[in-house]
């Protein structure tokens, strides 16, 4: 005679699934980070919690493609339509960093449809801080 196997199958544990919560944000503030390589976009409310945000790289850009111009065009229509469908009309502009991308990321909103109260540089510049790297010859 066999034996029979007495366990009772594991029970699952009750995972609670949380609700995306559908908030309309009329105004907010896009973030855009132009460096020489790549440029990044990111639109907050104005608390600063992030609503979207894209970069040349998650447009599929590689290589230096990721350091043009249209790059950043691209990459700010692209964060800029993610915040309209959460209802975004007016935005501020934060510019930081020297690369290509800086102009035309502003465009780029703006041709999403995005009205643009107000432009921006916060790039850090030294106060004759610490020691600069050495200059490129090219």
């Amino acid at each position: 005679m066999a034996k029979q196997d007495t366990k009772a199958p594991p029970k699952k544990a009750s995972v609670r699934v949380k609700k995306k919560i559908s908030r309309t944000v009329p105004v907010g503030i896009a973030h855009v980070k132009a460096t020489f390589n790549n440029t990044t976009v990111a639109i907050t409310d104005l608390a600063g919690n992030v609503i979207s945000w894209s970069s040349a790289g998650k447009a599929n850009f590689s290589g230096s493609k990721k350091s043009s111009a249209f790059a950043a065009t691209v990459a700010a229509q692209n964060a800029a339509k993610d915040a309209m469908a959460v209802g975004m009309k007016e935005c501020e502009v934060n510019l930081n960093g020297p690369g290509a991308g800086r102009e035309s990321a502003v465009r780029g909103l703006q041709s999403a449809g995005l009205s643009i109260s107000i432009i921006r540089d916060k790039t850090p510049v030294p106060h004759n801080g610490c020691r600069a790297r050495k200059r490129r010859r090219v």
